[in-house]
């Protein structure tokens, strides 16, 4: 996954007026926003569990795996990275996000 840099590392201050013109519903906005968030979230973890799982053998002893400094490494790389709440009000701000709405 791709994590673009544009996107804070911190928690930022949004205008709700503009966070809500594009579906005319502020909470409709929040609910795509949350649901793009457990994607992101998702594809994460699955990432890191990928990369983890190089590292794992099933042989190794408890201190053998605190000591492995390649994987406390990946690990600190995925700690830095935006959050997943983050990333995707950027991508929602962005228009990057594509959704419908479905009428009853």
């Amino acid at each position: 996954m791709e994590i673009r840099k544009n996107v804070p590392g911190n928690t930022v201050t949004r205008d709700i007026s503009k966070l809500a013109e594009p579906t005319g519903n502020i909470y409709e906005s929040v609910m795509i926003i949350a649901k793009r968030a457990n994607q992101i979230s998702a594809e994460m973890k699955y990432e890191l569990n990928q990369k983890l799982e190089e590292f794992s053998n099933y042989a190794d002893t408890l201190e053998e795996t605190f000591e492995n400094r390649e994987q406390i490494e990946i690990s600190r790389y995925y700690e830095r990275l935006p959050k997943p709440t983050l990333i995707a009000a950027t991508e929602f701000e962005e228009d990057r996000i594509h959704y419908r709405k479905i009428e009853e």
